[in-house]
């Protein structure tokens, strides 16, 4: 069964249609490349995704259960919202990192609050011991180990978005969504990112990754996703979408890149 299911999905700003009846479905395990050219709606259905907008129509189903209906989204409480996002970790364009904490307390951080809100320290009090060893292990993972008490101004681009992959990670998401994540780095920062969410592939997270990395979601994804102008123009597996692509819209988008 599908982990993720999104069926007719519509978002308009004002009169400008901006998702056209977007359906999808994506298996666990499974990396997801959106392509398409500026505009064409891929973040947008990234942030419908995570409740950071609001689709007019259509649903979205985690595991088989319907955490968006249009029918009942304006009786959500904000804790039910928090709770259905919570099925998803987003990775910024731009890391959105706190720059008063440290790489170990941006990575931290959310599970912390989540649990002084519950008062669930009271009865555990070696629960935040042990969100700050996950913390850490995570860090390790994306090669920080040396880097966890700096402060986001000390670190690189590319080591600050490894930092908030970890703190997209430390909720435990069940499914991980990149944002354009190499977009703010310059090309020798890039391959080190793209070397991690390589590695969470090979690992079977299930990821929806946005990109504009060709050679990356060809060699990466096992389904690509082609959108144009608010809707999904074509999809497949990723030889047969930058191999031989059926529609004309994405053999002129992709005309550009070297298939070698």
């Amino acid at each position: 069964m599908a982990i993720l299911e999104v069926e007719h999905l519509q978002k308009s700003f004002g009169s400008t249609d901006v998702l056209k009846d977007i359906t999808f479905s994506v298996e666990k395990g499974q990396a997801v490349s959106i392509i398409g050219s500026s505009g064409s709606g891929k973040t947008t259905l990234l942030r419908c995704l995570n409740f950071l907008e609001s689709p007019d129509s259509g649903t979205i189903k985690v595991n088989g259960q319907v955490i968006f209906d249009p029918a009942v989204q304006g009786r959500l409480s904000e804790k039910d919202i928090r709770e259905r996002r919570l099925h998803f970790g987003l990775v910024f364009q731009s890391f959105n990192l706190f720059p008063q904490y440290t790489a170990l307390q941006n990575v931290t951080l959310a599970k912390t609050l989540m649990v002084r809100q519950q008062k669930l320290d009271k009865n555990n009090p070696g629960i935040l011991k042990s969100i700050e060893e996950e913390g850490k292990e995570l860090l390790e993972r994306m090669g920080l180990a040396d880097r966890m008490g700096n402060y986001p101004h000390q670190l690189s681009g590319g080591q600050q978005q490894r930092v908030a992959i970890a703190r997209a990670l430390a909720l435990s998401p069940d499914i991980l969504c990149f944002d354009e994540p190499t977009s703010a780095l310059d090309p020798e920062l890039t391959g080190e990112v793209l070397r991690v969410i390589r590695s969470l592939a090979e690992q079977n997270f299930t990821m929806i990754i946005v990109t504009h990395e060709m050679a990356f979601a060809r060699d990466v994804a096992s389904h690509v996703i082609f959108m144009d102008s608010g809707r999904i123009a074509e999809q497949g597996r990723p030889e047969e979408v930058f191999g031989n692509p059926h529609e004309e819209r994405t053999r002129h988008f992709l005309a550009g890149f070297s298939q070698s």
